[in-house]
């Protein structure tokens, strides 16, 4: 998709957190005289994760220059983001150029799923209600999960926001409304109450209208060096009417807690067309609907034994229309149902040595174009140790049996699948920070409906695709609250990835439908690097950088006869990184953030004609908050694509920033 010129944008936002009060909590007793005790010493290890996450969380995620969830996990490195159509556009991530499809998102410990295309559109999620994203590799650093979780590539945790109430309050109340550039109007409110100091509830909800026209300029040129078309344009059919509603029911137990957990997505949206020898395509339209109900409870059944049950009912809509009179009209309805349930325990036979077995069941059916149902088992068994307090070691295996039915099969195809993990890490010297890490990896995944069965698109011939990871890296940690460089973080990985049977997507004339095949064999090559560090500048000045890097190098290596045999394969760019700057002083600060993506190829063959040029993005905003007695305002001024870059992420579409400007 080209993502076409973006205009330097002003980004103003004030947002009002009022806390509502209740009656004063009861006056604690006094001593009746002065009291002395003796000084107590907590102490920790420096390292608790065998693979460290990649974390925003907190201050740091508030001040990215970031619009949505997909926005936000631009700034991890090793990622790619794929940007299908402006603000309202589809965005989904690809970690280390495993593709979409080995990326598991977990909402509040619980995957998102699509059975229909394995794709989690992470634009649907707002920064609004979100407390914490992680990106793990290769698996979350703890056996008490999900047997599900074990089978991911890579990993990515949204952990929503949790109620916290000063004393004497019980209820907040947070509403904004940001509006800006394209025509965009987000307001939103957030409600959470306390009624008893073990039940507390709360209330999400947001509406984005917004029209995406923008201008851009469409250049092209023949494989001859000579001018096909040199024109401004207005970008069509990038509009979006959404609105996400989210409700929570929290408890707390002795030893334990539970959740419930309601979310609903609703939208109209159009889907910017493919912009091919000055043809202006805009007659497709996309409607969506997506909601689920998730509840957790966990509990220490015994000081050794803990367990924990998971469910989940989920139901999708989707409605697309295309009336492009060039094309085939199409008006299709895609209806998709998922039932989970999860059941981990997990059994403490040393202080340093856990076991954990988990099963998990999923049923999925997707109706409409093609009636197929589908069941999968998950069996899990793992075990972490740690010798010394200084080598961790964490190994599991997991069973995979999925069972499918289809009417467009004669017999119902089973698979049965084993993969097993190892990680590892190692603390050198005691008193330091610094820590080895490693870890292999065996993933797997089928292919999902659309892939076997969509019509035009769907190949009932795929194979399932299998992975082998392998990473080596270390990360170096340093602390001194009374120093003036408070903070020191650095880490670097080397990483293979081997893909058999990988499974990729191309655009086939309209966005939302795609072509599938299997590319045979890829290998993946790559390092990512970061540094952060948090300085205590004179002047009650404070400031965070932080520098991530990603070199990939993913080849196609099938069949040495093919013209694009070692060539790098589509999308993936050879460099990319991000730098952040957050400099505060009282009630202001101030952040710059910078994205850049190497150049890379749009088509198998790694030949001028298919070549796609790097792009990067500058985002300024500048922040002020005024607390009240009864609230908390913040103002701030932002400036996203500060140089108003050109670029293309998708080749031969016109789209504009994820990140646009807008007034809060």
């Amino acid at each position: 998709m080209k993502t076409s010129k973006i205009l330097s944008i002003l980004y103003i936002s004030t947002a009002a957190f009022l806390s509502l009060c209740s009656k004063s909590l009861n006056a604690q007793s006094q001593l009746d005289s002065m009291q002395y005790i003796k000084e107590v010493v907590i102490s920790a290890r420096l390292y608790k994760e065998i693979i460290a996450a990649q974390k925003l969380e907190g201050a740091e995620l508030e001040q990215l220059n970031s619009f949505s969830v997909a926005d936000a996990i631009r700034y991890f490195s090793g990622v790619q983001i794929k940007d299908c159509g402006g603000v309202g556009g589809i965005k989904t991530v690809n970690i280390r150029s495993m593709g979409t499809n080995h990326m598991g998102v977990f909402y509040n410990g619980i995957q998102l799923g699509n059975a229909q295309n394995g794709q989690v559109d992470l634009g649907r999620f707002s920064l609004d209600n979100i407390e914490e994203i992680s990106l793990y590799n290769g698996q979350k650093s703890e056996i008490f999960q999900s047997a599900k979780e074990f089978g991911s590539a890579r990993s990515i945790y949204l952990t929503t926001r949790k109620p916290r109430f000063e004393e004497g309050k019980d209820t907040n109340f947070k509403a904004g409304i940001r509006a800006g550039s394209f025509d965009l109007l987000n307001p939103s409110i957030l409600y959470e109450n306390k009624i008893s100091n073990n039940l507390n509830t709360s209330f999400n909800a947001e509406w984005i209208n917004a029209s995406g026209k923008y201008k851009f300029r469409y250049r092209r040129v023949t494989p001859s060096g000579d001018l096909a078309y040199d024109t401004t344009a207005v970008r069509q059919n990038g509009d979006i009417d959404a609105v996400r509603v989210e409700g929570s029911l929290n408890g707390y137990l002795p030893s334990g807690k539970w959740t419930v957990h309601v979310y609903h997505y609703v939208s109209e949206r159009g889907v910017p067309g493919a912009i091919v020898n000055n043809v202006w395509r805009r007659g497709e339209r996309l409607w969506d609907r997506n909601s689920f109900i998730q509840t957790a409870f966990q509990k220490d059944l015994t000081p050794k034994l803990s367990s924990r049950v998971n469910m989940k009912y989920a139901a999708d809509f989707t409605h697309y229309i295309n009336n492009d009179d060039k094309l085939i009209n199409v008006d299709n309805i895609y209806k998709q149902k998922e039932l989970y349930l999860s059941w981990v325990n997990k059994y403490a036979i040393l202080r340093t040595w856990d076991v954990s077995m988990a099963y998990d069941l999923q049923w999925n059916n997707l109706s409409e174009f093609a009636s197929v149902t589908r069941t999968t088992h998950w069996l899990s068994a793992a075990t972490a140790v740690t010798i010394a307090d200084r080598l961790k070691l964490q190994a599991s295996y997991l069973g995979t049996y999925v069972y499918e039915e289809a009417r467009e099969r004669d017999s119902a195809p089973t698979k049965q699948v084993g993969t097993p993990a190892l990680f590892l890490s190692w603390q050198p010297f005691s008193n330091q920070g610094l820590v080895m890490r490693a870890f292999c990896k065996k993933s797997f995944r089928m292919p999902t409906f659309n892939d076997l069965y969509y019509t035009d698109m769907g190949n009932a011939y795929l194979r399932p695709e299998y992975a082998n990871q392998y990473n080596l890296g270390f990360v170096y940690e340093y602390a001194n609250q009374e120093q003036r460089l408070k903070n020191f973080n650095f880490s670097i990985d080397g990483y293979y990835n081997y893909v058999k049977d990988k499974i990729i997507a191309y655009p086939k004339g309209q966005q939302f439908r795609w072509t599938m095949l299997n590319l045979g064999e890829v290998d993946i090559r790559g390092l990512d690097a970061s540094v952060m560090g948090t300085f205590d500048l004179p002047a009650g000045l404070g400031l965070t950088t932080k520098l991530q890097y990603t070199y990939q190098e993913a080849i196609d290596i099938t069949n040495p006869a093919d013209t694009y045999y070692r060539h790098q394969i589509p999308y993936i760019p050879w460099h990319s990184g991000s730098y952040t700057n957050v400099l505060t002083w009282k009630s202001w600060s101030a952040n710059y953030s910078y994205i850049y993506v190497g150049e890379r190829y749009n088509q198998q063959e790694n030949i001028r004609y298919n070549h796609t040029q790097p792009w990067y993005t500058s985002d300024m905003t500048l922040a002020k908050a005024t607390k009240t007695k009864s609230a908390l305002m913040k103002f701030s001024l932002e400036i996203n694509n500060l140089f108003s870059q050109d670029y293309d992420v998708i080749s031969h579409n016109a789209s504009h920033n994820f990140a646009p400007s807008h007034i809060e």
